[in-house]
């Protein structure tokens, strides 16, 4: 072989070829980003590459960084070596020949890297991973139950690199049992005309970097391939590890800076592969994940304890569990897959740029579609429940017999089910499925038949969040008649027993009548109750000094939080007065425009329950009443809310009289 790598580029042969624009435009304009389809499609790849016989998770990462001054050179050198003179042609030259260079590698490890012939024509086998990514173009999958039909998914490379090239780097097996390494670059541009001495010639736009010493390019392979990965600066393989890393040089990243580009790529991950995150039954997840960007780790977020997504986790769980519905055809007669749905009261969602891009803005109403292998196809969107703060999140997953039909109504980009691009009877399977999904969705948001979706009124009164926008909760102490704003020495005189008997109550998004029009949101206290003194006869007879009474202050408005798989109602407090206290709680429901509140459930109908407090320490107490030291510890009452209401939490406190 030479002593160094060089580029070939490929002229149209007598019998015609691919032109590299053709290649390029076989992803379609869909409707995602070029990162989200890099991590889709790139997952997909390494999942379809693991290794069989092996129980270790598949390791997939991504990292970008600004190529070292120590490897720039190289990387200059090397790659300009025999590259077309025409920068039109082969931008690669521009942007070798600019400033700093960046890059972006995807990298799996415990899969089989790209072994078998390393030329198309020998390639009759089944191991034919190397011309399948690096030469042909539209094989058909090879793998069982894979996430890939056709193989256009790493044409997202290429589009991904601002001159359309990247760089190989792989190890795999060898038929002798042995291990060997590969390297080869890569360049998918477009077709031209150059003028060559024998006349002008065309060429399709395709270019190889690698050993030109024979008939036909080929990769760098053994020692002479680590020795130039290593000059590039690209991590080297153990001696018994398998993998492929792919190098994007000079990626676009869609006008984001690097940091907020790996942020995005690690909800990506999270949003896309969670099901590859999950551990069931002890056993690790599928895959590990990570993501960094100049040697800085970004957070791959945990599905079961990010919001939304631990909603389809739940879900998953449901699905693969005894409460997991089946899905049939009836005619003719198909068992499609498996359904699981969950419904909780939730916050509102907090989108971000990685939900935006799926059309996930506000709520959760949809159900996460995907084949046997686990991969997401699509979240499909389902009619929105009738209250605001009540999400409901599904998963379907495909039979293994129906794999093929799921597969081919997916466009190059695997995003979807198209019906419409099948034949009868695989596009009535495709149908049914979303009918039946539709239905389980419509039997879900019943609640019991009181409401169904669509209703012009709210069910059973929105839920709490629906008014959260509006004004700050009510505050106080049992037994109140003043109130003062915090901070303030002024008190404003009210009715003793009318405090008495409204008591405390923090109200989420909605104001009641006890709540003075100028009291700020944030930390609300009652002040003592006046004319009111307790009596410390311990050092013997006669009258004791006037003390203040207990009395509460509540911290911030009321907040949904997880625990576990149930969404709880949080209210925190202090009780700013020394002494112990005892603590009780006083829960309500308030339907919207019913314009009261509810302490005595109607039949058959739920209430607010607490479930405990908790000290700042995150230790749960479960008593109904707890004896609590005053002082500045914040302590938080832990309450179960009532479906489709908007909930009341007040807190009575009364001071423990010692001997």
């Amino acid at each position: 072989m030479t002593t160094e790598p060089r580029w070939f580029s490929q002229p149209y042969p007598p019998e015609g070829a691919s032109a590299a624009e053709g290649i390029r435009n076989q992803l379609g304009r869909p409707e995602l980003d070029l990162l989200t389809i890099l991590v889709r499609e790139s997952a997909q790849n390494s999942w379809d590459a693991r290794l069989q016989q092996s129980s270790t998770p598949v390791d997939y990462r991504i990292d970008m960084w600004t190529v070292s001054p120590a490897h720039a050179g190289a990387w200059r050198g090397l790659l300009l070596a025999g590259a077309p003179n025409s920068a039109e042609d082969f931008p690669l030259r521009e942007t070798l020949r600019g400033g700093s260079l960046r890059v972006l590698s995807v990298s799996d490890r415990g899969t089989r890297g790209l072994g078998g012939p390393t030329r198309a024509d020998n390639a009759v086998g089944p191991d034919r991973d190397f011309v399948s990514f690096i030469r042909n173009i539209g094989e058909p999958r090879d793998t069982a139950l894979g996430g890939g039909t056709y193989g256009f998914g790493k044409g997202i490379f290429y589009l991904l690199s601002r001159p359309g090239t990247v760089v190989v780097h792989s190890r795999c097996r060898t038929a002798e049992g042995g291990y060997e390494t590969r390297l080869i670059g890569c360049t998918l541009w477009k077709s031209y005309v150059a003028a060559e001495p024998g006349g002008d010639r065309r060429y399709t736009g395709r270019h190889w970097w690698g050993d030109t010493s024979g008939e036909v390019v080929e990769p760098l392979v053994g020692a002479a391939a680590e020795v130039v990965a290593q000059r590039l600066g690209l991590k080297a393989f153990g001696p018994e590890e398998t993998g492929t890393t792919v190098v994007v040089v000079d990626p676009k990243l869609d006008d984001l800076e690097p940091a907020e580009a790996a942020a995005y790529l690690g909800d990506t991950i999270v949003w896309h592969l969670w099901p590859k995150m999950i551990s069931m039954d002890g056993a690790p997840p599928a895959m590990r994940f990570s993501v960094t960007c100049d040697g800085v780790g970004h957070a791959v977020p945990d599905p079961r304890e990010t919001r939304p997504l631990n909603m389809f986790v739940a879900a998953y769980e449901t699905m693969v569990g005894p409460n997991g519905s089946d899905l049939e055809c009836l005619r003719p007669k198909r068992h499609l897959g498996r359904l699981g749905l969950v419904k909780r009261i939730m916050p509102p969602l907090e989108p971000t740029r990685a939900s935006r891009m799926l059309d996930i803005e506000d709520l959760i109403h949809h159900v996460c579609l995907m084949r046997p292998a686990e991969l997401v196809v699509a979240y499909h969107p389902g009619p929105k429940p009738p209250s605001a703060s009540q999400g409901y999140a599904g998963v379907f997953r495909a039979e293994e017999a129906m794999d093929e039909v799921y597969a081919k109504a997916e466009p190059p980009t695997h995003d979807a089910w198209n019906p419409q691009s099948l034949q009868r009877p695989e596009s009535t399977f495709v149908h049914t499925t979303f009918r039946r999904i539709n239905d389980a969705l419509e039997h879900l948001l019943s609640l019991g038949g009181i409401a169904r979706p669509g209703a012009s009124d709210v069910a059973l009164g929105a839920a709490s969040s629906l008014f959260s926008g509006l004004v700050g909760g009510a505050w106080g102490i049992g037994g109140a008649t003043a109130y003062s704003k915090p901070g303030s020495i002024v008190t404003r005189p009210s009715k003793k027993n009318e405090a008495e008997d409204i008591a405390d109550r923090s109200v989420l998004g909605r104001q009641t009548p006890t709540t003075p029009p100028d009291v700020p949101m944030g930390d609300r206290t009652a002040p003592p109750n006046d004319g009111h003194a307790l009596r410390d006869d311990a050092a013997g007879a006669g009258p004791a000094a006037p003390r203040r009474r207990p009395r509460v202050q509540y911290v911030g408005d009321p907040y949904y939080d997880d625990r576990g798989d149930t969404s709880v109602l949080i209210q925190s407090f202090r009780l700013p007065m020394p002494g112990l206290q005892r603590v009780r709680i006083d829960l309500a429901v308030t339907l919207p425009g019913a314009g009261g509140r509810e302490t005595d459930p109607p039949i058959g109908a739920t209430m607010p329950v607490l479930i405990g407090w908790e000290d700042d320490a995150g230790k749960l107490y479960s008593s109904d009443a707890q004896v609590i030291e005053g002082g500045e510890t914040l302590w938080r009452a832990v309450v179960r809310p009532a479906p489709d209401t908007m909930t009341e939490i007040g807190i009575k406190v009364e001071a423990v009289r010692t001997p």
